[in-house]
C-alpha cells in the first residue's frame, strides 16, 4: 500500500505515525497538488491530509483533482473523528481523507485499521 500525504499541517508527523503503525505502508510527502495527482493517476492508494479546518487546506486539491465523491472530511475544529463514519468512507471507496492537525493522533490509526479491515 501507498499513501501520499498532503495537506498544510503535520505533514512530517503523520508520515512518522503511519510508519510506526504499519513500516511496511509506503509514504511520500508532496505538496497538494502533487499528492492529490498521484491518487488521479494511480501511483498511490491513498491521500492523507491534515490542515487546521480539516476539509480546507487538507482536501482542497483533492477535491479538485478526484472529486467530492473520492474525499472524505474525518474531523473538523471541534468534532473529533468517528469510527464509524470512517468505516463507512473507506467501504464507500473514498481515497482522500482530511483532518485538523491536532487529529492526527487519532485519524490516522482510525483510517488505517478501517482501510486493512476493508481488504
Amino acid at each position: 500500500m501507498k499513501i501520499v500525504i498532503g495537506g498544510q499541517v503535520e505533514k512530517k508527523e503523520i508520515e512518522k505515525l503511519i510508519k510506526e503503525l504499519d513500516p511496511s505502508i509506503e509514504t511520500v510527502v508532496k505538496s497538494d497538488l502533487d499528492a492529490a495527482m498521484a491518487i488521479k493517476t494511480g501511483q498511490a492508494d491513498y491521500y492523507f491530509g491534515a490542515c487546521h479546518t480539516g476539509g480546507g487546506g487538507a482536501l482542497a486539491m483533492a477535491i479538485a483533482m478526484i472529486g467530492r465523491n473520492q474525499c472524505e472530511t474525518v474531523s473538523m475544529p471541534g468534532k473529533k473523528p468517528k469510527e464509524e463514519n470512517v468505516i463507512e468512507a473507506v467501504k464507500a471507496g473514498k481515497k482522500a481523507f482530511g483532518f485538523t492537525g491536532d487529529h492526527v493522533d487519532v485519524a490516522v490509526p482510525m483510517i488505517l485499521n478501517a482501510i486493512k479491515n476493508n481488504v
